[in-house]
């Protein structure tokens, strides 16, 4: 169950989608809400939503196959020596389906520091 439409992504995004990519996004759209509900099938729909449409934008890319990729943190890029280096965020890659830290935020599955101890359950108990 997909929890965007391709209207939804071609609205985020700052260029027009092509015929091509309307039907890879229609494919994602399935793939992402597997993605999120194996991080949190709880989530609000607005959550899910606007994560799915983060997603899939990060995979399509500019469409120009040049310039800073979608989701990446750290990047370089050279003149005459023709170098260029990315370091994609949240170790995903471009092209693939991921979650980023704010994706997990918003998903209410970010990594949160903490311990319990179940010894402390069993002492409740007796």
């Amino acid at each position: 169950m997909a929890y965007a439409t391709v209207e939804d992504i071609q609205a985020r995004m700052t260029r027009d989608l092509t015929t091509d990519e309307e039907a890879v996004c229609a494919t994602l759209l399935d793939d992402a809400a597997v993605i999120i509900d194996a991080a949190n099938v709880n989530a609000s729909a607005d959550a899910k939503k606007m994560v799915t449409c983060r997603m899939i934008i990060r995979a399509l890319g500019d469409g120009e196959g040049f310039g800073v990729p979608y989701g990446a943190s750290q990047g370089s890029m050279t003149g005459l020596g023709y170098t260029n280096s990315w370091t994609m965020g949240s170790g995903g890659s471009v092209g693939e389906l991921y979650l980023g830290k704010q994706d997990k935020q918003a998903l209410g599955c970010s990594n949160k520091i903490g311990s319990h101890s179940p010894l402390e359950d069993m002492g409740a108990s007796l």
